[in-house]
């Protein structure tokens, strides 16, 4: 079946047969279809969509373009989340140790920073020596052994979606929902999950900031992924502020070891933390409602299994066997620290959540380039959040930088991101919607 007329047809608004869509996808691993063509059907998919049954079948077709991950003997749920990406979000650093001391397994292949959000394999690399690119034999090993692994996705999985992406990045075909979503899901279907929750951020610091796109593709997500096998939810959870009180690589792994060890604990942070691990701990039939989770959630935190789960995970891959005790050691450091004050004391009622991400990049802690070395030390810690009260004692955040030119920048973006009001705003649900 020639490539070309695969495009034609879904150029001329005709739904793909199951066949057309595993042929063209089989015909870019062995190049029998040129990037010119893929150009040319992901732009006529942005224009003219897929139907659920297409889209499930470009995920599969995706998902098997590579190796897949099988969990033989492994006697306990095989679970996971992804978030779509946010600015200060480090709940996969908690999320996974937390499910593991639950009696789950948690395989998680994790990304790195895209555009102004961070990434968690950035974040885990600010551990020494940890390996976020293991092979897959001491993943499979780490998983069982611990109950957790987070890594980097390797080459070998779901690459036609590596292939893809890149493509559609430059030809304008990124905001289409049906590749979204199977880009999204060819890699977590290739890693063999059972269950899965998507954290889908919505707001000014997150990639939809339009809340009925992101519905749509919440929705897109769920029934693709139940589609092809993988019991999945959505939950959407809001990004117009910071989550957490630290963004930058070493600092949002301080602030999740401090989660763990049940200290310096972020109302927000917690509650997005804990509603994505009922939503699996439920769905998985672990426990048989939310408020058992919870519960269960609560105890293992208390208890510091969660804390040892993460503990045995960084020593498995590499990192130090004391990183939880003496995690201030471990971690880089910037050079110099210093906090922010606002003009005016007041309440803060609203951030520009997207450009103190971009902030970050300014500080050398995100990329401009797709090999750039990352500072990891940089960043933002005490970050106040919406709600809070500021004035000349209490700074906007503290910043973590390397030189004055770095820390003036920074100033200059936080002052003009966050707006200040005479008035307490009314707060914000970081739980959006439950799909």
């Amino acid at each position: 079946m020639l490539p070309q007329e695969i495009i034609r047809c879904k150029r001329d608004k005709k739904e793909l047969t199951s066949e057309q869509i595993f042929e063209f996808i089989a015909g870019i691993g062995n190049k029998s279809v040129s990037d010119v063509q893929v150009a040319a059907f992901t732009m006529a998919v942005l224009l003219n969509g897929l139907n659920n049954r297409e889209t499930v079948d470009l995920t599969l077709a995706m998902r098997d373009s590579g190796d897949k991950m099988e969990w033989h003997g492994f006697d306990k749920p095989i679970v996971d989340k992804h978030s779509s990406g946010g600015v200060g979000d480090k709940v996969s650093l908690m999320l996974a140790p937390i499910l593991a001391a639950c009696d789950v397994y948690v395989p998680m292949i994790a990304g790195r920073g895209l555009g102004h959000t961070g990434g968690t394999i950035d974040k885990l690399e600010a551990i020494p020596n940890y390996n976020t690119q293991a092979d897959k034999d001491l993943f499979r090993q780490t998983v069982k052994n611990v109950g957790c692994a987070i890594i980097g996705q390797t080459a070998s999985l779901a690459p036609a979606d590596k292939k893809i992406y890149a493509i559609r990045d430059v030809c304008a075909t990124v905001e289409s929902i049906p590749l979204i979503t199977s880009s999204i899901l060819s890699k977590k279907l290739a890693a063999g999950l059972q269950y899965l929750v998507m954290d889908l951020k919505c707001g000014n610091g997150a990639f939809m900031n339009n809340f009925d796109d992101a519905k749509a593709l919440a929705q897109s997500i769920v029934d693709v992924a139940n589609g092809a096998g993988t019991k999945t939810r959505a939950v959407l959870t809001d990004m117009n502020q910071v989550l957490g009180t630290s963004v930058g690589n070493a600092l949002e792994v301080e602030e999740a070891v401090q989660y763990l060890q049940y200290k310096n604990i972020d109302s927000r942070l917690d509650m997005v933390t804990r509603t994505l691990c009922q939503e699996l701990l439920v769905k998985c039939k672990r426990c048989s409602d939310e408020n058992e989770a919870n519960n269960l959630i609560e105890k293992v935190i208390v208890s510091g299994a969660a804390l040892e789960k993460f503990s045995a995970m960084v020593n498995a891959l590499g990192g130090p066997v004391d990183f939880v005790e003496n995690y201030a050691k471990y971690l880089p450091h910037s050079s110099y620290t210093k906090p922010i004050f606002a003009d005016q004391s007041g309440y803060i009622s609203a951030m520009d959540t997207r450009a103190i991400g971009l902030s970050i990049i300014e500080m050398k802690g995100g990329r401009t380039a797709p090999e750039q070395k990352l500072d990891l030390a940089t960043g933002y810690s005490e970050f106040a959040q919406i709600g809070d009260y500021v004035d000349n004692q209490k700074p906007l955040a503290i910043v973590h930088y390397q030189s004055e030119e770095q820390y003036d920048k920074a100033k200059q973006i936080l002052l003009a991101a966050i707006k200040i009001t005479e008035n307490k705003p009314e707060i914000q649900n970081p739980i959006l919607l439950k799909i």
